[in-house]
């Protein structure tokens, strides 16, 4: 399919109400460029920031985004434009993210953790899969609405236990540590209107929707964005040793379209109760609609940040944390009991109305456009630019680190 049809959708719905940052390739620069979205314009703030990482560090970047001069415009209609119709030789929407460390937290829905049991129950096997997710939700019922790593999430872990019906999923839906781990390579993500990948030798794999947040090298969340958590089912079900062949391919982790700053209309708490929806276009004419709240989540996102970041793990230059998703696909697509897989040339749609939508074309890992600018183009494409500071590296870890405040109570979740 040449162009993406959905680009009057992609902004937020008050985009001209939100401070929104966003990342161009601009062909005569040979590189990205640190970007403000203001209204129908685009306006480059490359000259004061080089890097997304070191705008969002500083504590006037809200500031800077809405109202610093810029050093050249885009029309933003013409951006998104060439951005859907995925042209590599105009200007260009890329992810609002660069040097973060992208991190991913796990089984943070309870209807998602149940579908990680039966991916590992049925070991891969698509066609095992209706039978144990209609024996695990008659054993299970509504146990699963308690408060991770609370006495009573203990309690139910000892009553599956009795059963035989643990897994290393459960454990970490509702027990005390919740699943941290690096989702994809520093600046291998890719952006709204590019093709994501599957593996071409995976037969059951889906889209993952998240909020994601955008959080500051000294653990301060400043900012949400949405993602696609691309994942292969039948690798992670074989072996939860297969999670990085499962998550971690070329052109698997996709976010924006932009980066929304945190500011005095739009908050952590916000972002924290948005509703996320997904949409699947087969061309072979499917369809898939769903949607769910980021409001029904296990563990609060600020849980989730300090079990990523703390004394016990730094980010110089910050990092972006995928918060999960509730959407597992159950719904067969092509034959019955085997559950929903993508097709090449699916277009998938995950947006939220004041974040905007991320649309992507499914290819292969194999056939998507490599990624080759990795962090020595980036470095040596800056220097080249006059962008880089002299001198010694700008160091902000003298900044107030905010306390971590105690996790909010969790909202009860069902299965």
């Amino acid at each position: 399919m040449d162009r993406i049809p959905y680009a009057a959708q992609v902004p937020p719905h008050d985009a001209t109400q939100a401070t929104l940052v966003a990342r161009v390739f601009a062909p005569e620069a040979g590189g990205p460029c640190v970007a403000a979205v203001r209204g129908d314009t685009v306006v480059d703030l490359s000259h004061l920031e080089p890097t997304v990482a070191d705008l969002l560090d500083r504590p006037d970047a809200v500031e800077i985004v809405r109202s610093a001069p810029g050093s050249r415009q885009w029309p933003l209609a013409d951006l998104l434009r060439d951005t859907l119709a995925r042209r590599t030789d105009t200007a260009h929407l890329l992810t609002p993210i660069d040097l973060q460390v992208i991190k991913a937290a796990g089984v943070t829905f309870a209807r998602s953790m149940l579908e990680r049991v039966v991916e590992e129950r049925a070991a891969g096997d698509p066609g095992r899969a209706e039978a144990l997710r209609a024996t695990l939700t008659g054993l299970l019922g509504g146990a699963i609405q308690v408060r991770p790593g609370s006495a009573e999430a203990t309690r139910v872990k000892q009553v599956l236990q009795a059963e035989g019906l643990w897994s290393q999923y459960l454990e970490v839906g509702i027990g005390p540590d919740p699943e941290i781990f690096t989702k994809a390579p520093v600046l291998s993500a890719v952006g709204t209107g590019a093709e994501i990948g599957v593996l071409a030798r995976s037969v059951w794999n889906n889209p993952e929707p998240e909020l994601v947040l955008a959080v500051t090298s000294t653990g301060r969340p400043v900012g949400a964005t949405l993602g696609n958590d691309v994942n292969l089912r039948d690798f992670e079900g074989r072996s939860a040793l297969l999670l990085t062949e499962a998550k971690d391919n070329n052109a698997s982790c996709a976010v924006g379209p932009f980066l929304r700053l945190f500011d005095d209309r739009f908050g952590l708490d916000d972002a924290c109760t948005t509703e996320i929806s997904l949409r699947v276009d087969g061309p072979d004419g499917y369809r898939l609609d769903a949607t769910s709240s980021v409001a029904e989540i296990s563990r609060h996102p600020r849980d989730l940040i300090a079990h990523a970041h703390g004394p016990h793990h730094r980010y110089p230059d910050g990092f972006v944390l995928f918060t999960g998703t509730m959407f597992a696909p159950t719904t067969d697509r092509d034959a019955p009991g085997q559950g929903f897989t993508h097709h090449p040339g699916d277009i998938v749609s995950i947006s939220s109305p004041r974040l905007g939508t991320l649309v992507n074309v499914v290819n292969t890992a194999e056939a998507a456009p490599d990624w080759t600018f990795g962090v020595r183009a980036l470095m040596r494409n800056l220097a080249g630019r006059g962008l880089l500071p002299s001198g010694p590296v700008r160091d902000r870890s003298d900044q107030a680190r905010p306390a971590v405040p105690d996790p909010a109570p969790a909202p009860a979740t069902t299965t």
